[in-house]
Order: structure tokens, then C-alpha cells, then sequence
């Protein structure tokens, strides 16, 4: 990932892609979305949260590719 700090657009993709991950072992998570507050918290660079337990983008991409890795390998 870029060195800079996420848009929109970019947690709204990694809400997406951990929605598909998440999928891919029967979970789904209707209030999985992008908490749009958290770009105007004072987090430092600024970072957009996933509502899931408002992880930041980092930390929701991680779970995704463990998500991914564990249902290739069932």
C-alpha cells in the first residue's frame, strides 16, 4: 500500500474486499461498512475506520488475506 493516508475510496474497497473474504467462510456482516467519522477524528496521518470494531485499513486488509489464506487452504 502507498505511503499515504487512505480516501475514501480506498476503505470503501477494503471494506469490500473484506466483505468477500468473509464470504468465502459463510460470515456475513450486515453493518460491515465504512465509518466515515473516523476521517474527521484527529488520528494521525488521517485514516479512515472500518466498523468492525473500527479497525483501521491495515488491520481490515490483514484479516482479509488470513480470511483468504485459510479458505484456499480447505
Amino acid at each position: 500500500m502507498p505511503d499515504r493516508s487512505p480516501t475514501a475510496y480506498d476503505v470503501t474497497l477494503c471494506v469490500e474486499e473484506l466483505r468477500t473474504a468473509l464470504a468465502l467462510h459463510g460470515i456475513t456482516l450486515p453493518s460491515l461498512r465504512v465509518d466515515l467519522p473516523g476521517f474527521a477524528g484527529t488520528y494521525s496521518p488521517p485514516a479512515g475506520l472500518v466498523t468492525l470494531g473500527n479497525c483501521n485499513t491495515a488491520t481490515a486488509r490483514a484479516l482479509a488475506a488470513a480470511l483468504r489464506k485459510t479458505a484456499a487452504e480447505a
